[in-house]
């Protein structure tokens, strides 16, 4: 079945390529969703002519990726996590949990665009990706501490005390 993207599909193409997938995935998933219109003559002048919309959407996804990279890229998000013997958690990290903490902080992320290379059950640092867009991702550090020994207290004092010293180092002197 040959196919219009209308949009930017992952392991598929770019807006405006002409591509043959399966019946099924075309009919079942791309045509409903609105990311793609049978390759017909008459729907290649359609999307002509609605190219520069989409364009313009796609254009501006990809600067609220960008502006979104620009705060998530490099942080370290702690999460506390309750702990067994010998430093396992109960569970694991999610992709919620890590969502949750991202709004906490102000920045909204959709918890099925985290991707993690293997799954988080131990103590310490580990790098989380989040795509943002199809040619935007963000990683970032995910320090996982055990809740009792966990004061959120003493590390935004700490994070303040590191902001007011690099206030005090960029301010020049008289």
């Amino acid at each position: 079945m040959k196919i219009i993207l209308r949009a930017d599909v992952e392991n598929l193409g770019r807006l405006g390529d002409v591509v043959t997938v399966r019946p099924g995935y075309g009919r079942n998933y791309l045509l409903p969703q609105g990311l793609a219109m049978v390759a017909t003559p008459g729907n290649i002048k359609v999307f002509e002519l609605e190219r520069r919309k989409l364009q313009a959407r796609m254009d501006a996804l990809r600067a609220e990726a960008d502006a979104l990279f620009a705060k998530l890229d490099g942080i370290t998000l702690v999460i506390p996590m309750r702990v067994g013997d010998n430093d396992k958690l109960y569970g694991s990290v999610t992709s919620h949990i890590i969502g949750d903490a991202l709004l906490e902080k102000g920045m909204e992320v959709d918890r099925r665009r985290i991707l993690f290379d293997h799954a988080i059950r131990t103590l310490g640092e580990h790098p989380v990706r989040i795509r943002l867009h199809a040619d935007v991702v963000a990683t970032l550090t995910v320090k996982v501490v055990s809740e009792d020994k966990y004061h959120p207290e003493a590390e935004e004092a700490a994070e303040a005390e590191t902001a007011a010293e690099a206030d005090a180092t960029e301010q020049p002197s008289a």
